[in-house]
């Protein structure tokens, strides 16, 4: 299993050990869309509520360094955006999350 498909199994199964596993100790999350930088806790945490609900998860490439990811998030509040997201590897970890969302009209 790759990377990229065990953070998707992790995620989608609100495994909080799993999410510390394969989050790396210095990971960053920066969100291009607002400008935020989130870290592993906050991600953890993010991950952990209710308010993302992630469609249509495409790996679009992946190997040991980087990884892509496209997909569709829907939040508790009704919004939609189509997420893509370049992820940094290190130790087999995810280092680093950057997305460009574009809002989907409702």
């Amino acid at each position: 299993m790759s990377i990229l498909e065990k953070y998707e199994k992790v995620f989608l199964e609100k495994d909080e050990a799993g999410m510390n596993e394969i989050l790396h100790d210095d990971f960053k999350f920066i969100m291009h869309s607002s400008g935020n930088t989130l870290s592993k806790s906050d991600v953890i945490g993010w991950a952990m509520s209710d308010d993302i609900q992630e469609e249509k998860v495409r790996i679009l490439y992946e190997n040991d360094e980087v990884g892509v990811r496209h997909n569709f998030v829907t939040f508790k509040d009704g919004n939609t955006q189509a997420v893509m997201a370049v992820y940094m590897f290190k130790d087999g970890q995810i280092v680093s999350m950057e997305t460009g969302a574009t809002n989907i009209p409702k």
